[in-house]
């Protein structure tokens, strides 16, 4: 989601509200933005090469179902 300037209108900020809530549910059922990633490493970390998309969703799913020596500590049912 790229960097703008705060909406003027109602309607803009219904829409706002609207994209931030969806990215959250979003968040919460376990599916990751990539291109926000890519927008925050660009905005905050512009010298760090992000992660391809691959690397950032296994980052994600071992951050959410960490495994120990091979073996899946948690079962993602």
């Amino acid at each position: 989601m790229p960097v703008v300037a705060h909406p003027t209108h109602l309607r803009g900020w219904l829409r706002l509200i609207a994209q931030r809530v969806a990215q959250s549910f979003r968040l919460m059922v376990g599916v990751q933005d990539y291109g926000n990633y890519v927008n925050h490493m660009r905005r905050h970390h512009p010298e760090t090469t992000p992660m391809s998309e691959r690397e950032f969703h296994r980052y994600c799913l071992d951050a959410r179902f960490p495994s120990k020596a091979g073996k899946l500590g948690k079962c993602p049912c």
